[in-house]
């Protein structure tokens, strides 16, 4: 399958081909699943993969296999998507938010201890655009509170730091395989982790708990003699229907196959942006440790040209643009600033039917809690890493040398 222009150019048509061809069972009697699991089992070095239908619901399933309940609090960054959050909150916790570093835009560990209560639960912490925090400091402070560690590695497929890979060191880990990353199915996600009881509970969770699940086993009907009788008993444990669809599964295996060559691509591509701003100090990009590696989800600049050119981030966008560069995206809005939390729609107001009583008048999700995050926000440019070829992304990626020479020129 090699088809110019699509991202699918491995074993993708192959396998999907198989799938169709073999009646396509569910995820509970087929077997691309299990072929997933494996692959990222062996990828990142650990002993249980659990393959979901989202990033988002990975994370859910981490939650309840660490048993959160109401009232706990999940501490997590405050420059993230929403989805941190509102996995804490689907689970009747508290969703409490640490500030960032201002060069690496990563979960700031200093500010994760200050915001630690006798309530605190669990640590989720997320690679940003590809890189990893600064995990060692996490999980030191995660082991004098006893708590857990989950990492988000939805942007961030082979990403290391001090030499290990990201989502290899806390006690569970989240990917995403959504069509922006790395890895993309359309909608995929995937828990990792060492923990057999913890892997165990992540796939019931997400596989409606059917009792004869496992850490390492996601099919249910393995003797149809037991599982058709009357008296049997199927659930023993409280879950929703998270599974990976087959067709999504054979995707994934032969984008897996792949990851290395993917991930090479979209470092190409960020030393191109490198290049692109050398010498130009009012644009930042996120700051990348020696001993780390980033998989550049996306390669993000801080924007300081209002101040010291004079240009606003949305008139630096229309320059851009105008070139002929791609558009570029704006950072998601600080978590707590959505209207979701601002408005309290989460304790039933506004015609929301789920309700968090345990929150009402306790918390304060009001601006300055997280002061880096909140005035990085604005100014963050997110490049696209993810162009079907070097040559394209090489042409793009010089447009916007072109946009700053421009602005340096009408500056005078």
């Amino acid at each position: 399958m090699k088809t110019r222009g699509t991202k699918f150019v491995g074993n993708e048509l192959k396998y999907v081909k198989q799938v169709l061809r073999s009646d396509m069972k569910s995820s509970t009697g087929g077997s691309w699943n299990k072929k997933l699991e494996k692959i990222f089992c062996e990828t990142f070095g650990v002993k249980y993969a659990v393959a979901h239908n989202s990033g988002t619901s990975a994370l859910h399933s981490c939650l309840s296999a660490i048993g959160v309940g109401p009232g706990d609090e999940i501490i997590s960054p405050a420059l993230t998507v929403m989805m941190n959050a509102l996995a804490t909150l689907h689970h009747n916790a508290v969703p409490v938010f640490a500030d960032v570093d201002p060069d690496t835009f990563n979960i700031d560990p200093a500010d994760i201890e200050r915001k630690i209560t006798p309530r605190t639960k669990a640590i989720m912490v997320v690679s940003l655009y590809g890189l990893p925090p600064e995990m060692n400091e996490i999980m030191r402070i995660a082991r004098k509170h006893g708590l857990y560690v989950i990492e988000d590695n939805a942007e961030c497929y082979l990403g290391y730091y001090k030499g290990r890979v990201a989502g290899s060191i806390g006690d569970m880990s989240v990917f995403s395989m959504e069509n922006s990353k790395h890895i993309s199915v359309g909608e995929g996600g995937m828990v990792i982790t060492n923990n057999e009881k913890l892997a165990e509970r992540a796939r019931k969770c997400g596989g409606i708990g059917f009792k004869n699940l496992r850490a390492g086993e996601g099919r249910i009907k393995l003797n149809e003699d037991i599982f058709q009788d009357p008296d049997y008993k199927r659930h023993d444990y409280f879950g929703w229907n998270y599974r990976l669809p087959e067709l999504n599964a054979a995707v994934g295996l032969a984008q897996m196959e792949r990851l290395e060559e993917i991930v090479k691509k979209r470092q190409k591509i960020a030393e191109y942006y490198t290049e692109a701003i050398a010498g130009c100090n009012w644009m930042v990009p996120q700051y990348v440790p020696e001993d780390c590696v980033s998989s550049y989800w996306t390669y993000v600049i801080k924007y300081e040209g209002q101040k010291a050119m004079g240009i606003s981030w949305r008139k630096f966008r229309k320059i851009y643009k105008d070139l002929g560069g791609d558009s570029f995206y704006a950072a998601w809005s600080v978590p707590y600033l959505e209207p979701v939390i601002q408005q309290g729609i989460f304790y039933g107001e506004k015609g929301c039917p789920v309700k968090c009583p345990w929150y009402r008048g306790k918390f304060n999700f009001g601006r300055g809690q997280c002061p880096v995050a909140e005035s990085i926000q604005p100014k963050l440019m997110h490049f696209k890493t993810n162009y079907r070829n070097l040559k394209s992304a090489k042409e793009k990626v010089a447009i916007l040398g072109k946009a700053i020479k421009k602005i340096v020129s009408l500056r005078g």
